[in-house]
């Protein structure tokens, strides 16, 4: 076969070949054969031959600080580093104890968290910018698990003084929800070493960015609701469940008459100054060299103001209490408490990695450097896991600081290694001067740290106007985490997204393509004016992918938009083909019964004669019924302009309905035969439908990226019906997977042959119009182009 292609002029170009079906295109493209690869002895011993090249890519994709550290420019990153990690080493003080009060853990163990796995994440992390530390969102959930497991009912104790009042061990209670955040810790750590130890981080890509965005800002409600104890002085109760939060927003309603105004005023104060710097530091960012660090002040100032104005004595204001020096040594989690624990430890290890993930390819796109996602996983894993040894609990990438840390001008981990630094030397020497500060203080830090995520319900406009789909996602994501709780509430939020992508492959836009004409385009015949369609062709396509729960639904599409009712067909043809049978059995035993009575009749007549066999037939011949061409058997009854019977034979698969300008006949009305047989076809033409003489459907399945084996069944059942009623099905398209395994299904057969399949649908109508003789319709083009298509 001649191929041959040239550019006309810039911009255009005109390809020269012959049609090409599956066949001709696996010979001109020279298919090759699918070889069996290496055995699986092959493999594995090929996997467990050590060189020192592998060794060295090995080490270096486990511990990646080896690929970096060594080639530390330190003139070039130095500076940048030093600045950036003394920044977010002074946010991690104040964060780290206020987001230790949302885990229900006391404060000096948010310090903890924000050391150990920093260094860990310095160690086997590969983004470069993220900043690994307490999280609201997983401070939150960590702390709804010690308040289910450790409520303070379990810990309440009469006075020492002989009083029947009671009051809450706090130090008791503490000290059993240390062990509690502990051991979903190292159980969450676990369960993310070992899914990155599977390369299993690809799980994070079913949670879409809806959802993630959805489910945070639901999270950073549940804050808020955990915060305003603090800020108003009052202990309300506790509820577990679905609704809690509700439960738990009615009874502060309920409380706010005994609100400590005090701890108010202080709260109030906090807040204003927060917010006021906050706003300064965002509005002078390209001014300033390094943000006002006013956590940092505040924390300072309020610890001051409570400790020279003794608020906690004088005016019940609460707060943070002893804070022990230097570091715990490392301690055995207790693994008992891990049943209790595992389907949170699971929920928290998952919400964990997708924040950490996207915030590391954010940056890693914006700076031009690859974030091993698996890697990632395992690096976030260990982080947890050892931490939670050192009494630590769940930590993940924070927004806020990692945008100080990359804005500051930090450009590796180094700047982590030194912010841990910073809050070593507090642990180690500072950490009792913060023992008077109040914990309202600690919970406007939160509430103002909480800004990013309360300025994610902007997404709902967006969403509203780009996909409302993604839109329903996000409300249902943040309406069933406020509702049902963090765990509940991602469970659901995920069955929900799922089932979107499940409805959306089973209501697919199913189109009639139409020839563009001067081009080898087709193109949706309702969405483009210049796309028509072929007579006698019918091209069907599928926006989604053909699998088991659309494949009827594609069919009935199918039959619907050829306007080809194929059972009802399938059923003329049987009734037809059956009065056939009887008419013929009549004949049959009519011709056996003349037969007899001739041969009784036979004999000598009064003049001697015999009768000739001829003049029996002769004379019976008219009363014998008229016999149809045996050769009418597809289903419909040949009738004549006046409802006579003619030679013709017309198929009820290509007859179509009859228009209103039909029925001007002598009787008024077709004969019920015809009638029958012309209302399966398509509609009249006058009326916009198919043509009315259907002759090859065409079948476009470029879209389709697998074959399963309820789908391949359909796709014969589509051929074999249709062949029945004299309509060809070819298919184009197809991607070689999917040719692939229609051969290892036995699709093709002597009915269906490999020459139905072509790579283009151009192909396709071609093969089709040389095969009837016909050529491509002439259409006025509106393009201003010079194209054409010979056969």
């Amino acid at each position: 076969m001649r191929l041959s292609m040239y550019e006309q002029k810039p911009g255009e170009f005109s390809v020269s070949r012959g049609v090409l079906d599956e066949l001709g295109l696996d010979e001109v493209a020279r298919k090759r054969t699918c070889g069996r690869g290496p055995s699986l002895k092959t493999r594995l011993r090929d996997s467990a031959r050590c060189t020192l090249p592998r060794l060295k890519r090995w080490l270096f994709s486990w511990l990646p600080v080896l690929s970096w550290l060594p080639r530390y420019n330190l003139r070039e990153n130095g500076p940048g580093d030093l600045i950036s990690g003394v920044s977010v080493g002074i946010m991690h003080l104040p964060q780290g104890m206020a987001y230790a009060l949302l885990a229900s853990v006391p404060p000096v163990y948010g310090l903890y968290t924000s050391f150990y796995p920093v260094l860990i994440y310095f160690i086997f992390g590969t983004s470069r910018h993220i900043s690994i530390g307490t999280f609201a969102v997983i401070s939150i959930m960590i702390g709804s698990v010690a308040e289910r497991l450790a409520p303070d009912s379990d810990f309440m104790r009469n006075a020492t003084n002989g009083s029947s009042v009671e009051h809450v061990d706090t130090a008791a209670r503490d000290a059993y929800r240390v062990k509690i955040a502990v051991a979903t810790t190292v159980l969450s750590g676990t369960f993310q070493v070992l899914l990155g130890l599977v390369r299993f981080g690809f799980v994070v890509t079913y949670l879409s960015e809806p959802l993630v965005r959805g489910y945070t800002t639901g999270a950073a409600t549940h804050v808020v609701i955990s915060q305003l104890k603090y800020m108003f002085g009052v202990s309300p109760r506790r509820y577990t469940g679905p609704l809690s939060q509700i439960y738990i927003l009615v009874d502060l309603c309920y409380r706010l008459p005994d609100t400590n105004i005090p701890t108010l005023v202080v709260s109030l104060v906090a807040l204003a100054v927060l917010i006021i710097i906050k706003e300064l530091n965002a509005y002078y960012s390209k001014k300033l060299p390094l943000p006002i660090p006013i956590e940092l002040f505040v924390i300072i100032g309020a610890t001051l103001v409570s400790y020279y104005g003794n608020l906690n004595e004088i005016h019940n204001v609460h707060v943070v209490g002893e804070i022990p020096s230097g570091l715990v040594p490392p301690r055995v989690p207790n693994f008992t408490l891990f049943p209790s624990v595992v389907g949170e430890a699971f929920t928290i290890a998952v919400v964990g990695y997708a924040i950490t993930i996207s915030l590391g390819k954010t940056f890693g796109l914006k700076h031009g450097y690859k974030v091993d996602s698996n890697q990632e996983l395992v690096a976030l894993g260990l982080s947890n896991a050892v931490g939670g040894f050192f009494q630590c609990y769940s930590v993940t990438a924070s927004l806020s600081r990692s945008l100080i840390q990359e804005s500051t001008g930090g450009k590796t981990q180094v700047a982590g290694a030194i912010s841990s630094l910073i809050v070593l030397i507090t642990v180690l020497k500072l950490g009792s001067l913060f023992e008077e500060l109040p914990k309202a203080v600690l919970a406007t830090i939160v509430f103002v740290n909480l800004k990013g995520m309360f300025k994610q319900y902007l997404d709902v406009p967006a969403l509203w106007r780009s996909n409302k789909v993604d839109l329903l996602i996000w409300v249902v994501t943040c309406t069933c985490t406020v509702l049902l709780n963090l765990d509940l509430g991602l469970a659901a939020s995920i069955a929900f997204s799922l089932l979107t992508v499940v409805f959306r492959t089973q209501l697919p836009r199913y189109a009639v393509l139409g020839w563009v004409s001067g081009t080898e385009l087709y193109l949706d015949t309702e969405a483009y004016e210049e796309a028509k369609e072929i007579p006698g062709i019918m091209i069907f396509r599928s926006s989604a992918s053909l699998y088991y729960a659309n494949a009827e639904l594609y069919r009935d599409a199918l039959e619907e938009k050829s306007g080809i009712n194929i059972n009802k067909l399938l059923k003329q043809k049987r009734k037809q083909a059956a009065k056939q049978k009887r008419l013929q059995a009549k004949e049959e035993k009519r011709a056996k019964k003349e037969k007899t009575k001739e041969n009784g009749a036979t004999g000598v007549s009064a003049n001697g004669t015999a009768h000739k066999e001829s003049d029996v037939v002769q004379r019976h011949g008219p009363s014998a019924p008229p016999h149809k061409d045996s050769s009418c058997t597809n289903g419909a009854t040949p009738h004549g302009a006046n409802g006579g019977l003619t030679k013709g034979c017309v198929n009820g698969g290509f007859a179509r309905e009859p228009c209103d300008a039909e029925y001007g006949q002598a009787d008024g009305s077709l004969a019920e035969e015809d009638a029958g047989s012309s209302g399966a076809s398509s509609r009249c033409d006058r009326d916009g439908g198919h043509s009315a003489r259907t002759h090859s459907i065409i079948l476009d399945l470029s879209t389709v990226g697998f074959i399963d084996t309820v789908t391949l069944k359909t796709l014969k059942n589509i051929c074999g019906d249709f062949g029945e009623v004299d309509v060809t099905v070819y298919l184009a398209g197809c991607q070689v997977c999917v040719v692939q395994q229609l051969e290892r299904g036995g699709f093709f057969s002597a009915s269906v042959p490999k020459s139905h399949l072509f790579p283009t649908i151009h192909d396709a109508v071609l093969h089709y119009l040389r095969y009837t003789g016909n050529g491509l319709p002439s259409y006025e083009c509106a393009l201003e182009m010079t194209c054409g298509t010979q056969l």
